[in-house]
């Protein structure tokens, strides 16, 4: 196995939670597309970033059973580990930007793989929900507060690899605020936490904490 770091992105205020996220920074070491989706798999997390060329934030994205063009919580995570100023991904240019605690990256709704966007009446509909089947990606959302554009959900990838629900999911929070054309903040998961924003050019902005795994 080769040598990769941990990291928990979209952490809730109090630093804890996350979406786990491996890191192999030499990706040299992993060059081929078969060998990075077997070191995915191996891994088991529901992204691990392989970092290309650290000085310029090119990045390659693997879940255990496909390679991702662009995922959310990989370039948030790749870009607090990096500290660079944007990511060069197979989907394209991602912009970065940090504020206080909060690392952010740009990107369009058009790059976010396909998900069924669902929603609930209330935040304890989308908390009572059951591990649905496999075959569709559903992100299961309700609001907290409308009017404070505060949002509950949960994600469930429905792909049959093992993640059966996503602990926080930058590429589904794009969808949605891309939809709801509003800056959000979503609680997802067990207590993850993701901030989202509305920019010029079709941009959506999505944010959160990065911490290294203990």
């Amino acid at each position: 196995m080769t040598d990769y770091e941990v990291l928990r992105v979209f952490c809730g205020p109090d630093g804890g939670h996350g979406n786990p996220l491996g890191v192999v920074r030499d990706g040299a070491a992993v060059p081929g597309a078969a060998d990075r989706l077997a070191v995915a798999r191996q891994l088991g997390f529901s992204e691990t970033v392989f970092v290309d060329d650290a000085e310029r934030g090119v990045i390659d994205i693997y879940t255990p059973s496909l390679r991702l063009p662009f995922a959310g919580h990989p370039c948030v995570g790749a870009a607090w580990l990096l500290g660079v100023d944007r990511l060069v991904t197979a989907a394209g240019a991602v912009g970065v930007r940090r504020d206080g605690e909060f690392t952010r990256i740009e990107g369009r709704a058009a790059w976010a793989p396909g998900r069924t966007l669902r929603r609930y009446g209330s935040a304890a509909e989308v908390d009572a929900l059951d591990v649905p089947p496999p075959g569709e990606w559903i992100y299961a959302w309700a609001w907290q507060d409308e009017r404070a554009g505060t949002v509950r959900a949960r994600a469930f990838p429905g792909r049959g690899d093992g993640i059966d629900e996503d602990e926080a999911t930058g590429a589904a929070a794009i969808l949605l605020t891309a939809e709801l054309g509003r800056d959000l903040i979503i609680t997802q998961g067990v207590g993850s936490q993701l901030v989202t924003g509305v920019r010029p050019g079709g941009l959506i902005e999505v944010g959160g904490r990065a911490r290294r795994a203990a």
